[in-house]
């Protein structure tokens, strides 16, 4: 009889939201909280499912345009951000607007505005057709051409091969998006740095945490979806580090028996728009098939946290004070 393979779970932390993705639910929740249902969102407040379906039972209703929302309503813009133009429809519209972009996103809208005031030319290193891209791009569209990826760096073309800055979508791969700023390097050697990297933080952690355990893990599961940049990137780089395999999943039941034939350690993480509950879900799934031994693997600590958007901490404060002043009789 060949003796029991020892099965592991190899825990990645940080995993799941980031402080952005948590401050842009929870407007959510208070808008509803606060005037009631409905509250209009426009596009995903989160690329994440399960968030999305949740906030819908709750109220919220998710449209693709400005344009859909009926006038005189509260519209929340996600935390991908939005170009000048979707502020000025919902002006049209006479929406009252909740902003709540990521506040890493709107310090790389306040780059490309101050390069392109500066006029340089500006690379915008994501991926073609992402909301948080058509948001960055909306800011100075005459002065922003994409690149998305390494592939992409030879057809690029600029006015001043001196006057050139690039800036980058806040959830793409760290190692990826280097080896596009080094091609254009390359190519542009007075190439201009943003002032601080662009890819976040909470990126750059769980990216780090699954490099730590891609190496030891023989599958390694993300839990995420599959419009959720950071998450499929994820992916990516549990591959790149050595991983046998890895699954991009939203819940437990959609993993395969079938990946788990010859694996003796698994390695979970979850994308950064991912509530907790999912990952407790496909770890109790692998502890009901052997895999009960949970060893977390620590890449780094996180204690940011953002501040609501400014239009709820105001209505917010003018409720409590009311709530506090003693009535009138």
């Amino acid at each position: 009889m060949t003796a029991k393979t020892s099965r592991k779970v190899l825990l990645a932390a940080p995993r799941g939201y980031c402080a952005g993705v948590d401050r842009a639910v929870i407007a959510v929740e208070k808008a509803l909280e606060q005037y009631g249902a409905p509250v209009y969102v426009r596009h995903e407040i989160v690329h994440n499912k399960y968030v999305v379906k949740t906030l819908e039972k709750k109220g919220a209703i998710f449209v693709e345009e400005t344009a859909e929302v009926p006038e005189g309503n509260i519209v929340i813009f996600s935390a991908h951000g939005v170009a000048p133009v979707v502020h000025e429809e919902a002006a049209r519209g006479k929406l009252a607007t909740i902003d709540a972009t990521c506040p890493l996103v709107t310090k790389v809208h306040k780059e490309a505005v101050r390069f392109a005031k500066d006029d340089y030319d500006i690379l915008l290193i994501g991926h073609e057709g992402h909301e948080e891209v058509i948001g960055t791009s909306g800011e100075a569209p005459e002065h922003i051409t994409l690149v998305d990826g390494p592939g992409a760096v030879a057809n690029v073309e600029v006015r001043d091969p001196d006057k050139v800055v690039w800036l980058s979508q806040t959830t793409l791969s760290v190692d990826e998006t280097m080896e596009t700023v080094d091609a254009l390097k390359g190519r542009f050697p007075n190439l201009l740095s943003p002032p601080s990297d662009d890819i976040c933080y909470a990126t750059q952690n769980r990216q780090t945490a699954v490099k730590q355990m891609g190496a030891e893990a023989d599958l390694v599961i993300v839990v995420g979806s599959k419009n959720s940049s950071n998450s499929v990137r994820l992916v990516e780089v549990a591959l790149g580090a050595g991983a046998r395999d890895a699954h991009l999943v939203d819940y437990a039941e959609e993993i395969d028996e079938a990946w788990l034939e010859g694996v003796s350690t698994v390695g979970v993480t979850s994308g950064a728009s991912v509530p907790e509950i999912l990952v407790q879900g496909v770890l109790e799934w692998l502890a009901h098939r052997g895999f009960e031994d949970v060893e977390v693997v620590t890449a780094a600590k996180e204690s940011i946290t953002f501040s609501l958007p400014k239009e709820l901490r105001r209505d917010l404060r003018s409720e409590a004070a009311e709530l506090a002043s003693p009535s009138e009789g």
